[in-house]
C-alpha cells in the first residue's frame, strides 16, 4: 500500500516538474509600447526599440521584470539635481551634528571666534612690523645703489656690484611675499568671522533661540 501511495505522489508531481522545466527553458517574451502608443510583443526587441522601456512577461502574461529604457536628457538632468540636493542635505546634516556636538551655547561660539580672529590679528601685526623693517632696509640699499648704474643718472658711474644687486632683488622678493601673506591674513580674518557668524545663526535656528 505504501509503495502505491509513493507511486501516485511521484506521478502527480510529474506535470509540475515538466512545467517548471518548460518555464525555465522557454524564451522570454517582451512587451513594449512605441512612440505612437502601439503595443508590441516579441521574443526579440528590434534595434529601433532597444532604448525604450520594456516589460518581460511569462507564459501567463504576468510581468516578471521591467527593463528601463534610455533616460531622456530631462530625466538625467533631474536625476543629477536630485543627487546634488541629497548630497547637500546630507552635508548640512553632518555639519549640524558637528556644530551641536562642539558647542553648548552661543557664548562658546563667540569665544572660539574671538580667539581665532586674535590669532590672525597677531600674525598681521608681526608681519606689518617685519615689513616696516625690511622696507627700511630696501631704502638703505637703494640709497647705496644710487651711485651706481643702472640707478645713477651719471653716465660715467660704475656698474653696481652683483652682490648688492642680488641683495636688492632678494629684499624686494621678501617684501612682496610678506605683503601677500598680510593680505591673506586679512582675508582669512574676514572669512573666519563670516563662518562663525553663520554658525551662530545656524545654532540659534537648531536650538530655537530667537
Amino acid at each position: 500500500m505504501r509503495k502505491i501511495l509513493i507511486a501516485i505522489l511521484l506521478i502527480s508531481l510529474l506535470p509540475l516538474s515538466a512545467h517548471a522545466a518548460r518555464d525555465k527553458n522557454e524564451k522570454p517574451v517582451y512587451r513594449w509600447v512605441d512612440a505612437s502608443g502601439v503595443i508590441h510583443y516579441g521574443d526579440k526587441v528590434p534595434a529601433e526599440y532597444a532604448e525604450i522601456e520594456k516589460q518581460v512577461i511569462n507564459s501567463a502574461g504576468v510581468t516578471i521584470a521591467v527593463l528601463r529604457g534610455k533616460k531622456t536628457e530631462a530625466e538625467r538632468t533631474e536625476e543629477l539635481l536630485q543627487q546634488k540636493l541629497a548630497k547637500a542635505i546630507e552635508t548640512q546634516r553632518r555639519s549640524d551634528v558637528a556644530l551641536l556636538a562642539t558647542y553648548l551655547s552661543i557664548d562658546e561660539i563667540i569665544m572660539h571666534r574671538d580667539r581665532r580672529i586674535e590669532l590672525f590679528q597677531a600674525q598681521s601685526k608681526v608681519t606689518e612690523l617685519y615689513l616696516r623693517n625690511i622696507k627700511r632696509r630696501l631704502d638703505n640699499l637703494m640709497d647705496v645703489s644710487a651711485a651706481y648704474q643702472p640707478y645713477s643718472a651719471d653716465p660715467e658711474a660704475e656698474m653696481i656690484d652683483p652682490e648688492l644687486a642680488d641683495d636688492i632683488n632678494d629684499t624686494r622678493d621678501t617684501i612682496e611675499r610678506h605683503e601677500a601673506n598680510l593680505e591673506r591674513f586679512h582675508t582669512d580674518e574676514l572669512l573666519i568671522a563670516s563662518r562663525f557668524d553663520g554658525d551662530i545663526t545656524r545654532f540659534k535656528m537648531l536650538k530655537g533661540i530667537e
